[in-house]
């Protein structure tokens, strides 16, 4: 008789609700599943495998459409039992972490340097105020976008007395460089506002922890208000699916014969007839 695992061992040995293993496995997260006579789910041991690499894309926070979707291709190579093209996948979705990650620090590094000489007028800019057309070709963005931030608190822009329009003179073009940095490297708005508070109070310091840190009466709902964070574990994660492949091939090569059951380190194995 063959060895197989309940629905429930499966949740157990990744920690997630068995509801969750049977929504992964009809939407085809993880391999087909017979059933025994009496109707039982009949899970084995690759099941788990792909579970525990379904689980580390899919459990937890979305950490963004690219990151996301990159997963996704491993778990699918992984449940169609093509190991060595989930391996490739998977070192390319950790060269993406990477990426985003180091994208990420830049950012924060250059927000410092900036936050260190907020008082400076870039040289560059010109002097005479620009309306919010010209500061949109400038940066490469919308209008739509200038206005969202202005309507989002991140920025206040100074109006002419003499017309109303908004006026936007280098501190305001240096700061829109600073928020258009912050945002392209994936830093939510709730994030870079938070930061900016911070900084308009005149505290300049460890303004990483600030992008990085929601407030108690935050209610956070995205990754990319911890973009830090999110990407810290995210790059963990990729290294745990290559780890896990790793494991699954290595296994595969080597082919041991079937343990009586309750011996061997899979200790919640269990026989339905």
């Amino acid at each position: 008789m063959a060895a197989y695992l309940y629905t429930s061992e499966l949740a157990r040995a990744v920690g997630v609700h068995p509801n969750t293993v049977r929504r992964y496995v009809a939407r085809g997260l993880l391999p087909p599943v017979e059933r025994s006579p009496a109707g039982y789910r009949r899970f084995t041991p690759r099941h788990l495998d792909c579970l525990r690499v379904t689980t580390l894309v899919y459990h937890g926070v979305y950490p963004g459409r690219a990151i996301f979707m990159s997963g996704a291709g491993v778990v699918r190579a992984t449940v169609a039992d093509d190991l060595d093209g989930a391996l490739k996948l998977a070192r390319r979705h950790l060269a993406l972490v990477r990426a985003e990650r180091a994208q990420a620090d830049l950012a924060a590094s250059l927000l410092e340097r900036w936050a260190s000489h907020a008082d400076d007028a870039p040289a560059e800019e010109p002097t005479p105020p620009l309306r919010i057309g010209q500061v949109a070709r400038l940066l490469g963005i919308s209008t739509d976008i200038v206005r969202a931030w202005d309507r989002n608190g991140l920025i206040d822009i100074p109006r002419d007395p003499a017309n109303g329009y908004r006026r936007y003179g280098p501190a305001e073009i240096s700061r829109l460089r600073v928020i258009r940095l912050l945002s392209r490297a994936g830093y939510s708005t709730a994030a870079v506002l938070r930061m900016l508070r911070q900084l308009d109070g005149g505290d300049a310091t460890d303004l990483r922890h600030a992008l990085d840190t929601p407030h108690p009466d935050e209610d956070v709902y995205l990754a990319s208000d911890r973009w830090l964070s999110t990407l810290a574990e995210q790059e963990r994660r990729a290294h745990a699916i290559l780890t896990l492949l790793d494991e699954m091939l290595q296994g595969r090569a080597l082919t041991p014969a079937p343990l009586p059951e309750g011996e061997g380190s899979f200790s919640r194995q269990r026989q339905i007839p």
